[in-house]
């Protein structure tokens, strides 16, 4: 549990449920069995980083190794960062709170090219040289993956090695040598690294040494030890030997993907020619039906998630998906958990498919169209027809969506004018099609520019210049500025600094340094980045930005990643531009071996699902059973690291508690069914409580006793059951009629005539701020004690009639004139409430 000033200190920072640690799930290995600490690092902030799954696959497989603690941290949010180093405090993990330069090793997740000045901070935070070859004993060792890394060479020398490709066997074996290695005692650090090189897909950046010729040109990438002239990625045959991370932890905080996303297949068949993610990740590995049925049933036990993601590059292709897919509704059906599709191609798309996900309620609905013709979807081997689109929006619509988010790319190879506007004939007919339907249907078009990326058949191609790329978003927006389509796009700034970096190489690490040290921070949030500390420092560094973007690459030329290989040899992806060139399709390789290179039909080799028959569902598409209702009053304590909730998060964490429990809560009706749980009071945000109620309505009568056995083992820590009593059904829902508070205030001094004035007056007016604006409240009325119990103590008793509430800490604001960070200081325990 977080100590008393601890709370206090992140009741000062935005979200202080991000810096809790204290989340369900987590694994906190017995310290005195520890030989290796590995911190899991996310360049990102942590609702970000806990939307990822790779970062759940990593933790749960280190942590089942008893020798090894695998403990999480994220990039602090500006107002943490700015606390961290007012306090000198290291940044440190969530679990134990191990400050980052005491672990063995800090392993970096780089999942684009816009986080590197994060990992930058975050090294900065933690007290760890930048540069590997500047960090000594007993310096941990830092690592990265991720597919970012699949060009590593911007960032290559702030690393002691690199993860190329899946890291699920080779992590384990890294953290293996290192405990052998800490063991001996007598291996250099660079002895160790020779060791390490030799493990499949381990890339270790001062192995390596780039040339440049006179001109600024890569002329050669030399191997510095014999027998590794490159890094072949590491690879996973079958992802079914891979353990599914199915206890995880379960965040406070709402995350940017808030559920359980199970991995039913990785890797793509189609191959899109702009696509990285489809060309690294080769072969495709799909996880057997019977598998995911059973780890959807035994993680949605254990975390309380009430919304299932089938996660794929193409969901739709799996082999499986019908079944698969109609299995867990009528599993999930019944307990209103929802099953969604995030990366459905619009060809693979069917009525099934859309009855299906609404069963329980509406997901959101992408259309991934990438290009506004079928002439340049050719070029990019993306096989859809207008036909196909059209025939898509006008399914989704007739199946009662309300709204449809477009999604596709400027600057692509060989585009036009001519293709720009038909990108907006095509929007404009998608809308039309719901128009006709609805006044309430809608079109939201996304637009990005195209970056060409590393190990894809456009690797070869220039990036359109920036102004270039401003003129064809303003096209697109002006030509759909009065119509029907809402139109939202990625700032061309930040499509040119992630294109520099993707086929960058070393000669760019100065510059992320000097951006960092300007200011450069969350550079993939619109709000934070600042395109002009970047052209300060390329400009510093002597760096031509457009040099990495606006020139074409020779087929015969040297690549700052020629070095790491991705499986899919070089030769395929010249064929593949040569293609791409004609508008000439490549066949998905579902239909046959293209021989890219990948596969050596040995080990390596596309896995599909086996044809599968689920077992019969009890009940199967009806409607749940329902049975008498009966509600309850559940009194419940909410003390400690639990003040740091604010209430929807609190909210969450109760209901995700209730499925844990298995307690048959009654929902509403409609699209959007909500569980029937009504809190008498949202306890403000710090504020502890030993008297809090809500009421819950169940299907049933429940076992008063074993349900509170059973919450109180599944609830947070700092939220307790303290009783459960059964309400009459026709009894209305208690009402809270006033509260008393305990306020202790050891650093602070508040006037006593402050007081004194106040209870003299018959009125005291304050301004209250809402989201609604500012109005003006007479909290006299409200307050019936406040009082000095003893020197650093106040008790307040507060009304709680209709209308405006006054929470606790504006009573003292109001009365003895704090200010917010004073405010900060207050410890405010709710002792009690009278309900009526």
């Amino acid at each position: 549990m977080l100590s008393e000033p601890e709370i206090r200190r992140l009741l000062t920072v935005s979200r202080p449920s991000r810096y809790i640690g204290h989340e369900v799930n987590i694994v906190r290995n017995p310290p005195e069995e520890i030989e290796v600490c590995v911190a899991l690092a996310f360049p990102d902030v942590y609702e970000v980083g806990m939307s990822h799954l790779g970062l759940k696959i990593l933790y749960d497989i280190l942590n089942r190794l008893p020798w090894l603690a695998a403990e999480r941290v994220f990039s602090p949010w500006p107002d943490m960062e700015r606390r961290l180093r007012q306090e000198a405090t290291p940044l440190a993990t969530l679990e134990s709170r191990r400050p980052l330069h005491t672990c063995d090793v800090v392993g970096f997740s780089v999942q684009h090219e816009l986080c590197f000045t994060n990992i930058l901070n975050m090294l900065d935070l933690a007290g760890i040289p930048f540069r590997a070859a500047e960090r000594k004993a007993p310096a941990p060792l830092v690592i990265a993956g991720g597919p970012a890394c699949f060009n590593p060479e911007p960032i290559a020398a702030f690393f002691d090695l690199i993860v190329i490709g899946d890291g699920e066997t080779v992590t384990p074996a890294i953290c293996d040598a290192i405990r052998d290695w800490k063991r001996s005692g007598s291996e250099s650090k660079e002895e160790l690294l020779r060791r390490l090189s030799a493990f499949e897909g381990v890339y270790v950046p001062a192995h390596f040494e780039p040339h440049y010729g006179p001109e600024g040109n890569l002329e050669a990438i030399e191997p510095l030890q014999a027998g590794k002239a490159f890094v072949q990625k590491a690879i996973v045959p079958d992802i079914e030997a891979i353990p599914y991370p199915e206890e995880q932890p379960v965040p406070f905080t709402e995350l940017v993907h808030d559920r359980l996303a199970i991995e039913i297949a990785r890797g793509c068949t189609r191959g899109c020619r702009f696509c990285q993610a489809g060309m690294i990740y080769r072969p495709v590995r799909e996880r057997q039906p019977a598998t995911i049925s059973r780890i959807a049933e035994k993680a949605l036990s254990l975390t309380g998630y009430d919304d299932l993601s089938l996660l794929s590059l193409s969901t739709g292709d799996y082999s499986c998906i019908e079944p698969l897919l109609i299995h867990l509704m009528d599993q999930r059906e019944k307990d209103r958990i929802s099953v969604s599709l995030p990366s459905l191609r619009i060809d693979s798309l069917s009525p099934l498919f859309m009855e299906q996900i609404k069963r329980v309620r509406k997901t959101g609905f992408t259309l991934a169209i990438e290009a506004g013709n079928e002439r340049l979807r050719r070029i990019i081997n993306k096989g859809l027809t207008d036909e196909d689109i059209l025939r898509t929006a006008h399914l989704v619509y007739r199946a009662d969506w309300n709204l449809i988010k477009l999604y596709c790319m400027i600057g692509l190879p060989f585009e036009t004018d001519s293709d720009l506007e038909d990108t907006v004939k095509l929007a404009r007919e998608i809308a039309a099609i719901g128009g006709k339907q609805s006044r309430r249907n809608r079109l939201n078009l996304s637009v990005s520019t195209f970056v060409p990326k590393a190990h894809t058949p456009f690797m070869w191609c220039a990036q359109i210049p920036l102004d270039e790329g401003r003129r064809r978003l303003h096209f697109i927006q002006e030509s759909l500025r009065r119509g029907p389509v809402k139109v939202k796009w990625n700032q061309p700034e930040m499509s040119w600094l992630e294109g520099v970096f993707s086929r960058g190489d070393r000669r760019l690490t100065r510059s992320i340094e000097a951006a960092w040290r300007k200011g450069a921070r969350y550079d993939a949030w619109a709000e934070h980045f600042n395109p002009a500390i970047w052209r300060e420092a390329f400009a510093e560094t002597g760096i031509d930005p457009n040099l990495y973007t606006e020139r074409e690459r020779g087929l015969d030329e040297i690549l700052p990643w020629d070095h790491i290989r991705s499986g899919v040899s070089k030769a395929y992806l010249k064929q593949e531009w040569r293609r791409a060139a004609e508008a000439l399709p490549t066949p998905d390789c579902r239909l046959g071996c293209l021989e890219c290179g990948v596969c050596d039909h040995d080990v390596v080799d596309p896995v599909f699902a086996k044809p599968w028959s689920p077992p019969p569902v009890p009940s199967a598409h009806a409607s749940p059973a329902r049975t008498a209702p009966a509600r309850y009053l559940i009194t419940y304590s909410k003390t400690g690291s639990a003040a740091l909730l604010g209430h929807m998060e609190f909210s969450r964490a109760f209901q995700r508690a209730f499925r844990r429990a298995h307690i048959p809560l009654r929902f509403s009706q409609g699209f959007h069914p909500l569980p029937k749980v009504t809190f008498t009071t949202a306890l403000p945000l710090g504020t502890e409580s030993f008297d809090e109620t809500m009421v819950i309505e169940t299907d049933g009568w429940l076992s008063i006793d074993q349900v509170t056995t059973e919450l109180n083992q599944r609830l947070p820590d700092g939220i307790t059951i303290k009783g459960i009593r059964k309400l009459d059904k026709a009894s209305p829902i208690p009402r809270v009629k006033s509260s008393r508070y305990r306020i202790s205030f050891e650093e602070l001094e508040l006037r006593r005539s402050r007081l004194d004035d106040f209870s003299a007056r018959r009125h005291f007016e304050v301004v209250k701020k809402t989201k609604k604006g500012e109005h003006v409240l007479d909290i006299r009325p409200l307050i019936t004690t406040l009082e000095f119990s003893n020197l650093n103590q106040l008790e307040l008793v507060i009304l709680h009639p209709e209308g405006p509430q006054i929470r606790p800490v504006e009573v003292i604001q109001s009365v003895f004139g704090l200010t917010d960070s004073e405010s900060a200081h207050l410890h405010i325990q709710k002792i009690e409430q009278v309900l009526m």
